[in-house]
């Protein structure tokens, strides 16, 4: 991951062997990357939190980079990755620890806060919906637009091919223009995030995230469950994967929960802004 300063070592969670990145001593902070990305989408946020006093941890999620990636499709359901996030919490001997998840961390986020409530202190999301408004919105033809690639990912074998073509050329170029902010990606950033896509068997489990997601319906599905946590959401508005819409979670389902707009950033929120972003996690978990 390479993360200046940062720790890094191998942690058995149970069922697989996660690669982590850790900074800092005190309340445990865990922080889940979404696709494409790496632990390492982290490097501010482990820094910020680290100089606050948190012992800040971003993990490689099972199937990326130094993590262990099963090759089984329904080994990525949404009910293992909340299994890996609480088998972190134990790993470092913690009893609950804060949550900070951006993407499809979002979604292992999200289900841990349900189906472990106990090991949950705050819940910090960034960019990534709650299930049920996820779900909701989807029927629109607005988001299916958007989110078109979830049902091309269905696909086999082509979506790898797809993304592996002419050296990655499709995922260099969503790093180099999602971000709003210039120079947020820089071309050392880039690669270092392709390099953790290069290992055999990569691409192939990020994108079982996604098979998985439309396998777990019916009796397969996590249902639905309200968080009574504190919840902080922080959303680019200019996201052009996720409308901003989306970053409601809705009073039902997460009633202690604090919306926070950012008009000038984008999906990746925490490369836009991330000293705004740093901030309000530092005050929301201190």
């Amino acid at each position: 991951m390479t993360i200046g300063g940062a720790r890094e070592r191998l942690v058995d969670v149970g069922d697989v062997t996660l690669h982590v990145a850790e900074l800092g001593d005190g309340p445990l902070v865990l922080l889940l990357h979404g696709f494409p990305d790496c632990g390492y989408t982290w490097r501010h946020q482990l820094a910020g939190l680290a100089a606050a006093g948190f012992h800040a941890v971003a993990p490689d999620m099972r199937g990326y980079d130094g993590s262990s990636k099963p090759k089984s499709v329904s080994r990525y359901s949404v009910r293992a990755l909340a299994q890996d996030v609480a088998g972190l919490v134990t790993a470092f001997g913690a009893e609950r620890a804060d949550v900070v998840a951006h993407d499809w961390g979002g979604g292992a986020a999200w289900t841990f806060a349900m189906l472990h409530p106990d090991r949950l202190r705050r819940l910090a999301i960034l960019n990534a919906p709650h299930p049920v408004t996820f779900q909701r919105h989807l029927r629109s033809l607005q988001q299916l637009k958007r989110s078109w690639y979830m049902f091309a990912f269905q696909l086999p074998l082509l979506p790898e091919a797809g993304l592996a073509r002419n050296d990655f050329a499709s995922l260099r170029e969503v790093f180099r223009t999602a971000s709003l902010r210039p120079g947020a990606f820089t071309e050392a950033d880039i690669e270092r995030h392709i390099a953790a896509l290069r290992p055999p068997g990569t691409l192939t489990a990020a994108i079982n995230y996604y098979r998985a997601a439309f396998r777990n319906v019916g009796p397969n599905a996590v249902r639905p469950r309200r968080v009574d946590h504190p919840a902080l959401v922080l959303w680019g508005d200019r996201d052009r994967f996720l409308g901003p819409a989306l970053a409601e979670p809705g009073s039902v389902w997460v009633p202690n929960a604090r919306i926070q707009h950012v008009p000038e950033a984008g999906h990746w929120i925490q490369h836009d802004v991330p000293e705004l972003v740093n901030d309000e996690l530092v005050r929301f978990f201190g």
